[in-house]
């Protein structure tokens, strides 16, 4: 649609061009003759400030009106002698007889009544933003859509005289950081606070611009956004905030020492001015850092001290920090001390919830009943009380079921089943595996729902965003266009030759015309991206589940074929290539090291449970450089699932799986995946009807995400495959990788 509207622009301004310059040959070839019509052009202005006036009616009695244009301007056919009636509401009306073909420029002042209309006029307004803009505060957390939507009316209702013009919208979009911010979109976050300073300077909003950065893991940006704020005049909260936004940074960039200094800075400020929350939160970090070092008895020190100050303030605060403690004893094997203090959390939240003080926000999801309970379970496990750990599981579950916690409730369920295993209790653990497999069917489905969702949102505040982007370019266009016509008149006062007015004028709307079009094209490929970027989260999102669904079927037929030991050690080692997936879950690319060692163990586990039916062999050419090389997780385990499940399963003899890496050139690897099975041909023969119109969904995702991948990166990743050998037995998967440059 924008570039239609780029072509039709260009179109009106090529006969726009046309019209203009025959109306100039006209009149410089045509001679005023009383018999005669001749066109009368000339402009309405107001005579003080020499604004022009836009709509005023320009008369001839019995022959017809025109308007004047938004620089005030009219051209009318009149012959000599005819009365032009000049109206408009803001002025009493003017007359004029025409006496020759010179143009006629009329000066007015506006009508008294008129301006006080328009002050009443500019009150309503005012009351607009006020109105709209706290409805946009208040709807935040209700729904972000609608609270984007208020701040477009703002935007509106802000008139392009306003002398606070600039101070309301630095105020618009700074809240509409906010939104973004509390929507975990920090990167538009930060452009729109960038957008909210450019109008006016303001100390909490740079410093918010820090945290945005922060949040959107640009520790450098955000570095040099706080020791910016060093340099200013600041109250002690504010300080506070840098000093602990700079430990934030240097943590981020792995300046460990520098972080402490700074953290340490802010909490010697929170305590002289009794700001308990933030000493709570600094001593917290503090621990973090000091337990990253291996300095544990210091970290536990700062720890205790959060905790004593959690106590003092309300239950929700004392029960966060003591999940927060009760996390730092887990790492240390500190159980003991882990489950006393997770006890205490849950008295604190049962006294939450019975006196229904406020409801737990999106980062008090950790305080949550069925988690506590869980982690307390968890804990006893460790020690081996597997009967205390099987009470709170079960309370777990019934938390997380009656919640709809279908996450914590999973795991509580695989857990269970894990420690009646534990315990020999082999009949309870197959039920409790057996609901496991009904929940995370329901988990699948959640998360397609939620991925849905998401991407719906996301639409709509891409529309949302893209309306008030045009609301800034229409006002910036408006500003340009009433330069340009101040310009055009002085350049007419002085010259008095319109001719060049005009030429110099279109140039102006045509360099107009180009950044407009160079804006909408920015624009659309800035969404191309964005949607590429949530297009592959969702594809992401997707292979897990589906990953995760085939590896446990399985693990599922091993452990019922198999013996209770050997069943324990093939779980052990799925256990770790689950572990390895869902650390390289998040991320676009991983290094090409990580991924074999993924695919190695992968393989590993299938050559267990199908030693009679396949050999394997991984080899890598000692001159590629694994580490130099990233490579999409996940995209090699479904080429070579494929290999086993549909091509040397069935195969009646022993077949072979190779799996090599050889290096092309310096910029470039290939990998080569074979196998000597059945082929694709007679694969696709032996599917049942009901296989036959089901689509894999792992190879599809496969091919989607490589698809946009090299869109995004130029031809980073591609696939070739075909049969092994002519018969049509076997199938090859090359892979061609190239290197970032």
């Amino acid at each position: 649609m924008k570039q239609k509207m780029i072509k039709w622009s260009g179109v009106m301004l090529l006969l726009f061009l046309i019209v203009s310059f025959q109306g100039f040959s006209q009149e410089e070839n045509e001679a005023p003759v009383i018999t005669k019509p001749m066109v009368i052009k000339g402009s309405v202005k107001e005579k003080k400030t020499k604004k022009a006036i836009k709509d005023v009616e320009i008369t001839i009695m019995g022959k017809g009106t025109v308007l004047t244009d938004v620089f005030g301007d009219f051209r009318i056919q009149a012959r000599i002698g005819d009365e032009i009636v000049i109206s408009h509401d803001s002025f009493e009306t003017v007359r004029y007889v025409v006496k020759d073909g010179q143009r006629v420029d009329v000066e007015v002042k506006e009508n008294p009544v008129t301006i006080r209309s328009q002050k009443l006029s500019k009150k309503r307004t005012e009351s607009e933003y006020q109105e709209n803009l706290q409805l946009a505060r208040s709807t935040i957390r209700k729904d972000v859509s609608a609270s984007i939507g208020y701040i477009t009316k703002s935007l509106e209702s802000i008139q392009e005289d306003d002398p606070k013009g600039d101070m309301k919208r630095a105020e618009l979009y700074e809240t509409l950081a906010d939104i973004y911010s509390f929507s975990k979109q920090p990167d538009l976050a930060e452009s729109n606070y960038r957008i909210s300073l450019s109008y006016a300077y303001n100390t909490d909003v740079k410093i918010k611009l820090g945290k945005a950065q922060l949040e959107d893991k640009n520790y450098q940006g955000a570095f040099k956004t706080f020791s910016e704020l060093q340099r200013s005049r600041l109250n002690a909260e504010q300080k506070i905030l840098v000093l602990e936004g700079l430990g934030d940074s240097n943590k981020g960039l792995e300046n460990s020492s520098g972080a402490i200094q700074n953290y340490n800075s802010a909490l010697s400020l929170s305590k002289r001015k009794n700001l308990d929350d933030k000493e709570i939160s600094l001593n917290t970090k503090l621990a973090d850092i000091l337990q990253e070092q291996g300095n544990t008895s210091d970290a536990a020190g700062y720890l205790d001290n959060s905790v004593q100050l959690a106590q003092q303030q309300d239950r929700k605060t004392a029960a966060r920090q003591r999940s927060v403690a009760a996390d730092f004893y887990n790492k240390s094997n500190s159980y003991d001390k882990e489950i006393q203090l997770r006890k205490e959390a849950l008295a604190d939240i049962e006294e939450i919830e019975e006196n229904a003080e406020d409801e737990l926000l999106e980062e008090d999801k950790a305080i949550t009943p069925q988690v506590q309970n869980y982690k307390i379970a968890n804990a006893f496990a460790a020690q081996e009380k597997y009967d205390e750990a099987i009470s709170y599981f079960e309370e777990s579950k019934k938390e997380a079921a009656s919640k709809n916690d279908l996450i914590v409730q999973k795991d509580a369920t695989r857990k269970l089943g894990e420690v009646y295993r534990e315990k020999g209790e082999l009949e309870k653990a197959s039920e409790e595996f057996e609901e496991y497999e009904v929940i995370v069917d329901k988990l699948y489905i959640q998360k397609e729902q939620e991925i849905s969702q998401a991407a719906r949102f996301g639409r709509e505040l891409a529309l949302s965003a893209n309306r008030i982007e045009t609301l800034e370019k229409d006002r910036e266009l408006n500003e340009t266009r009433y330069q340009l016509a101040f310009a055009s008149q002085e350049i007419l006062d002085q010259k008095s030759l319109r001719q060049q007015v005009m030429i110099y004028f279109l140039i102006g709307l045509s360099v107009l015309l180009l950044l407009m079009a160079y804006l909408m094209f920015r624009n659309i490929k800035q969404q191309r991206y964005a949607n590429n970027l949530l297009a592959l989260k969702s594809l992401r999102s997707q292979m897990n589940p589906h990953f995760i669904f085939n590896a446990l079927n399985s693990v599922n037929t091993f452990i019922a074929t198999s013996d209770e030991r050997t069943a324990n050690r093939y779980l052990t080692d799925f256990s770790l290539l689950m572990r390895a997936v869902l650390e390289n879950s998040e991320e676009d690319f991983i290094p090409l090291e990580k991924e074999i060692e993924l695919l190695r163990l992968y393989v590993q586990l299938e050559h267990f449970r199908f030693q009679d039916k396949f050999e394997y062999q991984v080899e890598v050419d000692p001159a590629i450089d694994v580490a130099e090389y990233m490579i999409p997780p996940m995209l090699l385990q479904p080429y070579v699932e494929n290999a086993v499940w549909h091509g040397l399963r069935y195969k009646s003899e022993k077949g072979t799986l190779s799996i090599r890496f050889d290096k092309i050139d310096e910029g470039s690897i290939k990998i080569v995946i074979e196998d000597d099975g059945i082929g694709r041909k007679q694969s696709k023969a032996l599917k049942t009807n009901n296989q036959k119109l089901q689509k894999s969904r792992g190879m599809g995702n496969i091919k989607k995400r490589i698809e946009i991948l090299n869109e995004m990166y130029k031809d980073k990743v591609d696939v070739f495959i075909s049969d092994l050998n002519g018969n049509e037995e076997g199938t090859r998967v090359q892979l061609i990788l190239k290197k970032d440059r």
